[in-house]
């Protein structure tokens, strides 16, 4: 017998906890939370459970509600990367079941999580989290596999008007233009396969999900892991393509450092902001016009400067700039007279803030560039003044 660490009551000591099922990557017979078996353990004379104990029902509750959370067909379960993760409520709320939405996605329905974010949205905007319902309790569990164990990742426990702020905060961070046909929202795991490679979830860098959900339930202006931008930063470069999933994840990460350094530099807004001073987010403006140039002085063309020039033009700018400033010259003749006034006005408008082309971008400043290229990009086919 002895004071259980869960319950402060005293009584038998669980000597074996049962075994977890249901963990991604962990055996599939079951892993142990609570699991003492080397020698070194005994050193103070204790044995097995008795090295943390906890009282025989408090064992057997914790077991048994992870097992049933954990559940193949469980609502309450999210995979996040190699996460396995549970949610649930104090008391029942439809928020209950929104809130894995917002992080995974269903093969049924994949719009499910637009949904859920919907939900959230309107509960926060109504101030119904503000009354009784916003005392509810919420409470998020990451596991994940550590050889026969199984590994704490992320814990987080409150109330849900604090929580409800922090997940709309997060999806403001990731909101950028985008296609009609493209969900409004993104939920965690759209997100992280495009920053793995070949888009595969098995490629998803193992911490990258945990820490970017720690990073939302720490507060709003709590900083994203920079395994985030990088991974964003590199798919972009590798694939010579920023997508809707990336540009969001890289508008993020730069948001949310500004406010975490308090730094005087302007936040990057959704859509295109041809005031943004950044000489890198310029630059990236600047190769999308070249690029839209290209396309319309060879139409039907299979290969862009995008194709050969991305990766040097948004890390050695000064290497490739000159060149595709020439061949702009050739692209140019090819247009009519109109035409080609509008794009010498737009490149001499994006390029009158910018100096020398820099000889080296670190690797917030290839964001920038990535996030200049897709708002440039995503103006060509919004704005309905874009041809004669």
């Amino acid at each position: 017998t002895g004071d259980c660490l869960i319950t402060g009551a005293s009584g038998p000591i669980e000597r074996l906890h049962a075994p977890i099922k249901g963990v991604w990557g962990a055996q599939t017979s079951g892993a142990n939370i609570v699991s003492f078996n080397l020698d070194a353990f005994t050193s103070f004379g204790r044995e097995q459970g008795a090295n943390a104990p906890i009282g025989k029902p408090a064992a057997f509750a914790y077991t048994t509600a992870l097992n049933h959370l954990l559940a193949r067909d469980s609502r309450h379960r999210v995979q996040i990367g190699d996460t396995s993760t549970v949610i649930w409520a104090q008391r029942p709320d439809e928020l209950e079941d929104a809130l894995p939405l917002l992080f995974g996605e269903t093969k049924d329905d994949p719009s499910a999580g637009v949904e859920a974010a919907r939900k959230l949205y309107t509960a926060v905007q109504s101030g119904r989290l503000a009354g009784s319902d916003g005392d509810n309790r919420f409470y998020v569990l990451g596991l994940a596999p550590n050889a026969a164990r199984i590994a704490v990742r992320f814990w987080y426990a409150g109330p849900i008007r604090e929580l409800a702020p922090r997940l709309r905060r997060h999806f403001d961070d990731l909101a950028v233009v985008h296609r009609s046909d493209e969900p409004e929202h993104l939920s965690l795991f759209r997100l992280l396969v495009h920053c793995a490679v070949q888009r595969k979830a098995d490629n998803i860098p193992p911490l990258l999900g945990g820490d970017i959900v720690r990073a939302v339930f720490a507060g709003e202006n709590a900083p994203y892991p920079k395994i985030l931008l990088n991974a964003a930063v590199s798919r972009c470069r590798a694939e010579r393509e920023v997508t809707y999933p990336r540009a969001a994840a890289i508008k993020a990460w730069l948001n949310r450092h500004i406010r975490f350094t308090q730094s005087p530099e302007k936040e990057f807004t959704p859509m295109l902001d041809p005031a943004n001073p950044s000489t890198a987010y310029r630059l990236g403006r600047a190769f999308a016009t070249l690029e839209k140039i290209q396309e319309e002085a060879q139409p039907g063309i299979n290969a862009t400067i995008r194709e050969r020039y991305y990766g040097a033009a948004s890390t050695t700018p000064v290497a490739v700039f000159t060149t595709l400033m020439r061949l702009k010259n050739h692209h140019l003749a090819k247009l009519s007279v109109g035409r080609k006034t509008q794009f010498e006005k737009l490149l001499g408008e994006i390029l009158s803030g910018v100096g020398d082309f820099p000889a080296h971008l670190n690797l917030p400043d290839q964001g920038r560039f990535a996030l200049g290229y897709y708002h440039q990009r995503q103006s060509f086919f919004t704005k309905p003044t874009d041809k004669e």
